[in-house]
């Protein structure tokens, strides 16, 4: 009794803070001008200091994803252009993640097999001048025969992705990958727990940086939509499938620092892509996304 006392008490605060978006005004478009474009935006990254955004733009059919940068000016935000490590076509790459000190950008691309539609989580390193440096491959086993989607890093350095690898209970599962120096590849690999994984497919996780927020992209209802876990003492908790539209998926979701905030993608009037932009708290303390210019 004392365990389940607990376990509500955890759940409730976020429970009703869910169940209170969904009786407000949903999520809100947010994306600039500047980063719009007939086409798909998901996944946006911005640089601490809000002067650089990362974001994946896909053409109206899914065939084709590349990765954009943009960068905080004077007038606003730049015309997005591919970023210095792309690709050349028929491969693609797509859900950057700039680490927090922005000296790393993680990303999926399938350079390693052009023209298929394997992804595999590579990254970027900054170079003294600024520049990121060439790509590079992570391991066996955090990349798979499989595609590995939505690389996150939380606060301890942990790497958290979806993969539809095989003995995903779901056909796709979310995975943790934490550094162990005693393993060849240098990483321990494991699937994550009920209620983040599930007899559904779980395939794109964000991780809130304290580790205690999670949003899962998960298809659950027929298509896919964002759900809210909690992490306590006692493990995950899963508090509710977040606002947004009923009738067409979610994803690319990215926390804010705090995890007070969330921008993620769906459908805005046709097969058109934007960023929406919802809170989680009621009162919030963060000013995320970043103002482009500042104050603004």
């Amino acid at each position: 009794m004392f365990a389940t006392t607990r376990i509500l008490a955890l759940i409730l605060p976020m429970a009703m803070a869910v169940a209170a978006q969904s009786r407000e005004p949903g999520p809100v478009r947010w994306t600039p001008p500047a980063l719009s474009s007939s086409d798909y935006e998901s996944s946006a990254s911005f640089t601490a200091d809000g002067r650089e955004v990362y974001f994946m733009r896909a053409d109206p059919g899914f065939r084709h994803y590349a990765i954009l940068q943009a960068r905080c000016e004077a007038d606003g935000w730049s015309v997005p252009t591919p970023v210095s490590f792309a690709a050349p076509s028929p491969a693609m790459d797509a859900d950057p993640f700039v680490t927090p000190d922005g000296r790393r950008l993680y990303f999926i691309s399938t350079r390693h097999a052009p023209g298929g539609e394997d992804f595999d989580i590579w990254f970027v390193d900054r170079q003294a001048d600024g520049a990121w440096g060439p790509a590079q491959r992570l391991p066996a086993p955090i990349n798979s025969s499989a595609s590995e989607l939505l690389p996150r890093l939380d606060g301890a350095g942990n790497l958290y992705f979806g993969s539809a690898r095989d003995g995903s209970a779901g056909g796709g599962d979310i995975y943790r990958a934490r550094p162990d120096p005693g393993q060849p590849s240098g990483w321990q690999v494991e699937a994550l727990p009920a209620p983040i994984n599930s007899a559904s497919m779980e395939y794109e996780g964000e991780i809130s940086a304290d580790g205690s927020r999670m949003v899962v992209v998960a298809n659950r209802e027929g298509r896919s939509h964002l759900y809210l876990m909690r992490r306590s003492y006692e493990g995950w908790i899963e508090a509710g499938r977040l606002p947004g539209r009923t009738d067409m998926f979610q994803v690319g979701p990215t926390l804010s620092p705090k995890g007070e905030r969330l921008l993620f993608a769906q459908a805005d009037g046709d097969r058109s892509g934007e960023l929406f932009l919802l809170d989680l708290v009621p009162d919030i303390t963060e000013n995320w996304p970043p103002k482009c210019p500042a104050g603004r």
